[in-house]
């Protein structure tokens, strides 16, 4: 299963990237972003936590990950 980012409710926050940089990123509008390659949470024990500090809640991460 992969990260899921909705971005119809991210505002640009971007606590997921400054949480875990190694997973997430912010493309040119502000937007999160999952890196490539990085679908999965590449092994981060902070996908859990970036999902957390989302003040929106639009990181959606599977039981599997992280």
């Amino acid at each position: 299963m992969r990260i899921g980012i909705d971005k119809d409710t991210c505002i640009g926050a971007g606590q997921c990237a400054l949480t875990a940089p190694d997973v997430f990123t912010q493309d040119d509008d502000g937007y999160s972003e999952v890196l490539p390659g990085r679908e999965d949470g590449g092994g981060s024990p902070l996908v859990r936590e970036a999902a957390r500090a989302c003040p929106v809640g639009a990181i959606s991460v599977p039981r599997t990950v992280g």
